[in-house]
């Protein structure tokens, strides 16, 4: 015979309504009491029932992380691994499981997010980037679930969303390449379409200008966050007439494929090329030479998303809740980068 919550409320020497509440995470209800009961829940081996619970509380207590790629290509980037895992930690604490839903193309994210959400399988969804008119978060939009974007929009500028302000890091890793002497100053951008291409692309743009140094569209590559990426872009640029000395890198993974293809040319890191990118993954400070990276808090991001949905979807609507949060940044300075007097190529 199954062990029922009035089992558990007996044994608890608490009332039924009691242990719902330490079910639900009730805020009223003492840690203490919520302990008692948990460890009363594990000695019977009660197990509640998520459908029947769902249906009452109408709430599944579970959100969605939707991939922008494949999941078999996005994990290849240590970027996403440690964003999901500051949500999944923030979403464990809250008493929230995570689903993890990806597609194809942009049809498929759509559809996929459609049956998480219309099925009611979770309460709200936490987006892992942020496109130019974004056909999930117009659709999100539309039916008013709540969600979270870990970016900014361009074209919903109110919408919940936790971010790294990506105009000033990138303004400052390039100022910090001009203050070592470069003035010729390449880019490796990510997809075009991604805001945080765009306003990374920005911030380097804006270090130029206010330190009077003409921008060369020549000196701009764009690609995807992967390794070949980085490699090809060397390819490119070592074949220009005139070379840059210094590259601002959009992404750590994508600098790896730049340290490769400058080691196959035979050019020197950072005698030949300094370099500096961003996200500061665990890898940077292990590669050769370590990399300087701009540290963008990637686990705050992840924890702080789903703080801030979690935070919604149980906003009972009596106050009002921020709906942009910016987590900090700093520049990691390293090897890559630190070389005053770079020599002509």
């Amino acid at each position: 015979m199954s062990v029922t919550i009035k089992d558990v409320a007996k044994k608890a020497g608490v009332s039924p309504s009691t242990v719902s509440r330490v079910l639900s995470n009730h805020p009223r209800i003492s840690r203490e009491t919520s302990r008692r009961v948990k460890d009363i829940m594990e000695e019977l081996g009660y197990h509640p029932n998520i459908m029947a619970k769902s249906l009452v509380s109408k709430t599944t207590e579970s959100i969605c992380v939707i991939l922008p790629k494949p999941a078999e290509e996005l994990f290849l980037n240590l970027f996403f691994m440690e964003l999901i895992r500051g949500i999944v930690a923030q979403a464990n604490r809250a008493g929230y499981d995570v689903l993890i839903s990806s597609g194809g193309n942009e049809k498929e994210e759509v559809e996929a997010v459609s049956r998480l959400l219309h099925g009611r399988r979770v309460d709200g969804a936490i987006l892992l980037y942020s496109r130019q008119d974004d056909p999930v978060v117009n659709f999100l939009k539309t039916h008013d679930y709540p969600f979270v974007l870990v970016g900014r929009s361009d074209s919903y500028p109110d919408i919940l969303s936790v971010d790294t302000d990506n105009v000033q890091a990138a303004y400052d890793a390039t100022r910090h390449l001009i203050a070592q002497g470069h003035e010729r100053i390449g880019f490796v951008s990510g997809p075009p379409n991604l805001v945080v291409s765009k306003d990374r692309l920005e911030g380097y743009n804006r270090a130029l200008s206010d330190c009077g140094i003409a921008m060369r569209k020549d000196w701009i590559v764009e690609g995807e966050f992967l390794q070949d990426s980085g490699y090809r872009a060397m390819s490119f640029f070592m074949n220009l007439p005139e070379r840059p000395t210094a590259l601002v890198i959009v992404d750590d993974i994508v600098s790896f494929g730049v340290l490769r293809g400058l080691h196959e040319l035979g050019y020197k890191v950072p005698e030949d090329v300094s370099i500096i990118s961003f996200n500061n993954i665990s890898l940077t400070e292990l590669s050769t030479p370590p990399l300087s990276s701009v540290d963008i808090g990637i686990y705050n991001l992840g924890y702080t998303a789903s703080q801030a949905l979690i935070q919604n979807i149980r906003h009972d609507g009596s106050s009002v809740l921020p709906n942009r949060y910016v987590i900090p940044h700093r520049l990691m300075i390293r090897e890559s980068s630190m070389y005053s007097m770079p020599r002509s190529l």
